[in-house]
């Protein structure tokens, strides 16, 4: 007889797009069954169910949104494209803000496309003047924004913030409950100037969310379906949770896993394997 999967503690949060091919409803009661208290949503799968009826789901299960992903994509040097950008992002925050949860993810956006001056420098700094105008309407609402670094080779077309002293950077420029950070270890793992740009995040409570996702090899074509199961490449995620709760963090932690593989699989049994991993690599 197969044993029952694990109960999942009580800082796990699992994101909704690791377990994509479960409905809103389908994946409140998945995680009710195993214990799960904490859910990272996707804008797209909100917005398709209706966000305040996502709300009402979500709450009536006792379940914690942990963060809204996502926001960004703030590179836009022409005048219309900025404006769709802030008012995509202030939307976003409204979203995040009607879901209950203070953490909205903002992944920052390539270098702008049929205008590829290589200027990464400039770019940020679009992201930085766009943060100047998203901030106080996100402190309105209680909402924080995660400036998520991803791995260089997104960097010129999904993302000019590379690293997490980068993302860091910016957020510094804001106050710490208004601009924050997301790490997720697919993305920093490789960085030695990772290590102590999290701790830094950490102790100055700029850590607003924590992600975990495991780096294998060889990836996927297109690169983006290539997170890993945990345990299954070369995270040392035990490392990583130590740091940040060294330091002082204390709010749950995400797995948030973009896999085809999974993605075909039965998603209850995903969820259940995902909280055994966690229990298994993480803890």
């Amino acid at each position: 007889m197969t044993p029952p999967p694990p109960r999942a503690p009580a800082d796990f949060s699992i994101n909704q797009m690791t377990v994509k091919q479960l409905s809103l409803p389908e994946l409140v009661t998945a995680c009710a069954d195993l214990g799960v208290r904490g859910v990272g949503l996707w804008r797209e799968p909100v917005q398709e169910y209706g966000v305040e009826a996502a709300a009402k789901l979500v709450r009536g299960a006792g379940l914690t949104v942990t963060t809204l992903c996502r926001g960004g994509f703030l590179t836009a040097r022409d005048p219309a494209g900025r404006a769709r950008a802030l008012a995509d992002n202030r939307a976003a925050v409204d979203e995040a803000a009607t879901l209950g949860t203070d953490t909205l993810v903002l992944v920052s956006g390539g270098l702008p496309a049929g205008d590829r001056d290589r200027d990464l420098p400039a770019a940020r700094e679009r992201v930085a003047d766009a943060l100047t105008e998203l901030a106080p309407h996100a402190a309105a609402r209680g909402v924080r924004l995660a400036v998520e670094p991803l791995h260089p080779m997104y960097a010129a077309d999904r993302c000019v913030v590379s690293t997490l002293t980068q993302a860091l950077d910016l957020a510094e420029r804001f106050p710490a409950d208004q601009v924050g950070v997301c790490a997720d270890t697919y993305h920093i793992w490789w960085d030695d100037q990772a290590p102590t740009a999290l701790t830094r995040a950490a102790t100055t409570g700029r850590l607003h969310a924590l992600q975990l996702a495991d780096w294998t090899t060889p990836l996927p074509h297109g690169v983006l379906t290539g997170r890993g199961q945990l345990g299954d490449g070369t995270v040392d995620f035990r490392f990583w949770r130590s740091l940040a709760e060294s330091a002082g963090f204390t709010g749950p932690i995400e797995v948030e896993l973009f896999n085809d593989g999974l993605w075909a699989e039965d998603g209850r049994e995903v969820l259940g394997e995902t909280v055994r991993r966690y229990l298994e690599h993480a803890c």
